[in-house]
C-alpha cells in the first residue's frame, strides 16, 4: 500500500500541476535517496523478507521504488487496464489484510498477462543495469537495438534473476521527427514500449531510411540505470529535439553529468568545466530556457545541474567530495557567465506583476526566476549578489524568500548574515518556518558548515527532543550537504555520531534515520572511508537501540 499511496499522490500532482515536472521531481528524489540505498549495505527488496526493527522500513525503497513498481504496472497494462485492475483489487479485498500477490493477481486477471516474473520487483533488491547499443544497417534499412540487463549482487542476494522491465524508446530522424517503430514480424508500436525479460535481447526496427538517434527509457519507464552508446552530439540533439519531455531534460542532465564526472575523477576540474563541451551545454540550455512555448516550471529544471550526490553516484568509487563540489561549482559559474544575458532577461520577464498567487503558472514563473538567479549569483559578480539581496528584501512570499536566502547562504558572511538575521527576527515564533532557517544553514556549501551546525545545536530555539528541528538541522546536514558531512577531517562523521547517540536514548527511530547517512561510505576515497569506518566501529561498540544497532551493523558489514 505504501508504493500505491505514493504513486497516487504523484499522479494527482502531475494532473493538477505539470506532469513532466512532477515526473522529474519524483525521479530526482528516487535517484538521490533510493538508488544509493539499493547500491549500499542497507539494500532490501520493496517487500523485505525479514527485519530486526520494523521502524527501519520506512525507506525510499518501500515507498518511492514501490511507487515505481505500480507505475510500471500501469505502463504495461495501459491506464485503462491498470484502473480496471485497481477496481477489481478494491472489489475483492476492501477492508481485508492483503498481500502484494493479491494486488498483482488482480492486475493479471483483468489483463490476461502472466506477471510471475514481474513479482521479482517486490522480492529482488538492487537497481537493474541496462546496457543498450543501436546499430544501423543502411542496406537493410534496419536499426537493431541490443539490450542486456544485470542486477548487481546485494546483501543476502548474490544471484539475481533477469527482471521484467518495461523500456519505452523512440527513434528520432535527423530533422527531429519521430520515426515509426516497426519491429520485425510484429505490429507497429504505438507507445514505443519494449518488454525486456531476458539477460540479452535484440529488437530490430525495419523501414528506417537513415541513421536515427535513440531515445531511451522515455518517461523513466522503469527504475533502472542505463548505459548507452550515445555520443555528445546525439545527447545534445536529444536536448533540443526529443519529444519526450522527461528524456529531453534527462539528456541535459546526462551531458552535464558526463562533464562533471570526468572533472571530479581526473582532477582537471577547471579545464573540463570551461572547455568547448561545457560551452555547448550552456548554449543548449540557453536555447531551451528561452523557448516560451515550454512551461516556465519545466524550463526551470534545465537550469539545475546534477547534484553532488548524483555525481558521486556516477563516480561509484574513490569519491573525493571536495573535487565533486569544485567541479560542480565551476560548471555553474561557467554556465551563469556564458548565458548571463539570457538569464537576466528571464529574471526580469518573470517578475511578479500582481499579488501572490499559488496557481501553476505563477508558481512556475517563481521557480524559473529563482533558478535563473541562482546561476547568475554563481558567477560571484557583485551586481548579481546585490540582485539576490534585493530579491530577498522584495520577496512577498515564502517561496521567493527561501530561494534568495538559500542562494545567499552559500556566500561569505558579509553577504548572507543580514538576510539570515532578518529572517530569524521575523519568523522566530513560527516553528515550521524556523525549521527552514535551520535547514538553509545546514545545507550551506561553505567550508565551515560543520562549525555552523555545531553552533546551531546550542541555539535557544533548537532542541534534540523536537524531531522536526532535528531533521531540519542535523538531517539536512548529513543528507543534503555531502561535502560538509564528508569533510576530509572526519568532523562531520563525529558530529553525527555524537548527536545520534544522544537522540538514540529517547527517539531511536529518528537516530536510526540520521545514521543512514553513512550508507555510501564505501564509495569514498580511502582517507574518508577510514574515518567513517572508525566512527561506525565506535558506534557499534556502544549500547544502541535495536533501531540504530541494525543500521550501524548493516552499514559496517564485514569492514
Amino acid at each position: 500500500k505504501e508504493g500505491l499511496t505514493v504513486f497516487r499522490d504523484q499522479e494527482f500532482t502531475g494532473d493538477t500541476r505539470s506532469g513532466p515536472v512532477e515526473r522529474i521531481a519524483a525521479v530526482r528524489m528516487l535517484k538521490t535517496h533510493q538508488f544509493p540505498e539499493d547500491a549500499g549495505p542497507l539494500a532490501h527488496p520493496v517487500r523485505p523478507a525479514s527485519y530486526i526493527e520494523i521502524n527501519n522500513f520506512y525507506t525510499s525503497t518501500v515507498y518511492e521504488k514501490g511507487a515505481e513498481v505500480c507505475r510500471m504496472l500501469q505502463t504495461l497494462l495501459g491506464r485503462e487496464g491498470f484502473r480496471k485492475g485497481l477496481d477489481l483489487y478494491f472489489e475483492r479485498h476492501d477492508g481485508e489484510a492483503v498481500t502484494v500477490e493479491d494486488f498483482v493477481e488482480a492486475m493479471a486477471d483483468v489483463s490476461g498477462r502472466d506477471l510471475d516474473q514481474f513479482m521479482l520487483w517486490y522480492t529482488q533488491s538492487g537497481t537493474p543495469e541496462l546496457a543498450c547499443s543501436l546499430d544501423y544497417d543502411a542496406h537493410a534499412k534496419t536499426a537493431r537495438l541490443a539490450v542486456s540487463q544485470v542486477v548487481p549482487p546485494t546483501p543476502g542476494q548474490t544471484k539475481k534473476e533477469p527482471m521484467f522491465i518495461p523500456l519505452k524508446v523512440g527513434l528520432i530522424g535527423s530533422n527531429g521527427d519521430e520515426l515509426p517503430l516497426k519491429l520485425d514480424g510484429e505490429e507497429p508500436l504505438t507507445d514505443g514500449l519494449l518488454e525486456v525479460t531476458e539477460r540479452e535481447q535484440v529488437f530490430a526496427f525495419r523501414d528506417i531510411s537513415a541513421p536515427p538517434t535513440l531515445s531511451l527509457l522515455r518517461g523513466f519507464s522503469a527504475p533502472v540505470r542505463i548505459t548507452s552508446s550515445l555520443d555528445p552530439d546525439q545527447i545534445e540533439f536529444l536536448m533540443i529535439h526529443d519529444s519526450d519531455p522527461f528524456n529531453r531534460w534527462q539528456a541535459a542532465q546526462t551531458f552535464a553529468s558526463n562533464l562533471l564526472v570526468a572533472a571530479a575523477r581526473n582532477g582537471a576540474g577547471h579545464e573540463r568545466v570551461n572547455g568547448r563541451e561545457a560551452n555547448r551545454l550552456a548554449q543548449a540550455i540557453g536555447t531551451t530556457v528561452s523557448d516560451a512555448s515550454l512551461l516556465a516550471a519545466y524550463r526551470a529544471e534545465f537550469l539545475k545541474l546534477p547534484s553532488e550526490s548524483d555525481i558521486a553516484r556516477e563516480l561509484a568509487r574513490n569519491v573525493d567530495t571536495d573535487a565533486v563540489r569544485n567541479a560542480r561549482e565551476g560548471l555553474r559559474a561557467m554556465i551563469g557567465g556564458a548565458i548571463k544575458e539570457t538569464l537576466a532577461e528571464l529574471y526580469e520577464a518573470t517578475a511578479p506583476s500582481g499579488p501572490y498567487s499559488p496557481d501553476p503558472d505563477s508558481a512556475g514563473k517563481r521557480a524559473l526566476r529563482g533558478a535563473a538567479l541562482d546561476l547568475l549569483v554563481a558567477t560571484a559578480a557583485p551586481a548579481e549578489i546585490a540582485r539576490a539581496k534585493h530579491h530577498y528584501r522584495e520577496a512577498s512570499n515564502m517561496t521567493d524568500a527561501i530561494a534568495a536566502l538559500s542562494i545567499l547562504s552559500h556566500l561569505p558572511a558579509a553577504a548572507r548574515d543580514q538576510a539570515l538575521d532578518h529572517f530569524y527576527a521575523r519568523w522566530q515564533d513560527e516553528p515550521l518556518v524556523l525549521d527552514k532557517w535551520f535547514a538553509v544553514q545546514a545545507r550551506s556549501a561553505r567550508p565551515d558548515s560543520v562549525e555552523t551546525v555545531r553552533g546551531l545545536l546550542s541555539h535557544p530555539k533548537f532542541s534534540l527532543k523536537n524531531p522536526n528541528r532535528v531533521r531540519a538541522l542535523i538531517g539536512s546536514f548529513v543528507h543534503a550537504n555531502p561535502t560538509g558531512f564528508n569533510r576530509a577531517d572526519g568532523a562531520g562523521y563525529k558530529l553525527l555520531a555524537g548527536q545520534a547517540l544522544g537522540i538514540d536514548r529517547f527517539n531511536p527511530h529518528v537516530a536510526a534515520r540520521l545514521l543512514g547517512a553513512f550508507e555510501s561510505w564505501r564509495i569514498l576515497e580511502p582517507g574518508r572511508q577510514a574515518r567513517a569506518r572508525a566512527v561506525l566501529e565506535d558506534l557499534a561498540a556502544r549500547p544502541l537501540s535495536t533501531d540504530s544497532y541494525e543500521i550501524v551493523t548493516k552499514t559496517l558489514g564485514g569492514a
